[in-house]
């Protein structure tokens, strides 16, 4: 079937694609679930979504899903969104990547998102030494956000219009993630022995609740700032990233055979 996007999953690439998402949504949803009472080892849950997912992006490149233009796309645009991110290092939330990542998943489709989330916040964490027990969470939460973004209607919509619907995106997005951070980091953060505190076999709404006033209290010094950065730049430059990101995508004529052309001597 032809479509706009740079990346196309087969069937099996999709039932691969939801093996690692259900997987890595057990990572981040236990504590509403888990009836133990010692902690989990949820980094187990992520290594094995990592291990499933960078097996999706071998299958796609090895059935020709992933051409070698979309891999050299894929390469410079992961590598300039681990290069912006150290910029800020999460700094009160100031966090330049993800303009790029909405964007560029808004042009290329939800598939090229999913991957670019994925390889982007992975490939960061190597070059800054940001591989630990969170990694698993960053990577899934980008992942799943380039997907999202490459999901949005109004494709026809173009100027201001096009601009305010990544704008209202992106807040959502920038407050979403600091959600899905805070469920790697609440069941440890506090102990036992406070209001905020994860109940090990508590009903699941008692642990939501704690949850939900855990993160306003906490996180939202954070997910504001984000989200009015990530407003900024979108509003700033969305339109040119925007025009040169699909002058790339109609010029390098991406999933279109490569043909050589056999000069004749005369």
């Amino acid at each position: 079937m032809r479509t706009n996007d740079v990346v196309r999953f087969s069937p099996l690439g999709t039932a691969v694609l939801a093996l690692a998402s259900l997987i890595s949504a057990a990572g981040f949803l236990w504590p509403f679930f888990y009836n133990g009472q010692s902690l989990p080892r949820t980094q187990l849950f992520f290594w094995a979504a990592l291990s499933v997912a960078f097996f999706l992006v071998i299958i796609q490149i090895s059935n020709s899903a992933l051409d070698a233009k979309s891999v050299a796309l894929l390469g410079v645009l992961s590598a300039l969104i681990a290069a912006l991110r150290p910029l800020g290092a999460g700094a009160v939330g100031i966090e330049p990547m993800w303009f790029i990542l909405i964007l560029s998943a808004r042009v290329f489709g939800p598939s090229f998102g999913f991957i670019l989330g994925l390889t982007s916040m992975f490939v960061s964490a190597l070059l800054t030494g940001g591989v630990g027990p969170w990694l698993g969470y960053q990577v899934f939460a980008a992942a799943w956000i380039g997907m999202a973004a490459g999901m949005l209607g109004g494709k026809k919509l173009r100027g201001w219009r096009e601009i305010s619907l990544l704008i209202l995106f992106g807040i959502i997005a920038a407050q979403v993630f600091g959600i899905l951070m805070d469920l790697q980091f609440w069941p440890w953060a506090l102990g036992a022995d406070t209001q905020l505190s994860y109940i090990a076999n508590g009903a699941i709404s008692e642990n939501l609740s704690r949850f939900i006033t855990f993160h306003f209290a906490t996180a939202m010094a954070w997910d504001i700032p984000r989200a009015v950065f990530t407003t900024i730049l979108l509003a700033l430059s969305g339109r040119a990233v925007l025009s040169a990101l699909r002058r790339t995508k109609t010029r390098a004529a991406f999933l279109e055979p490569i043909e050589f052309n056999e000069r004749v001597k005369a």
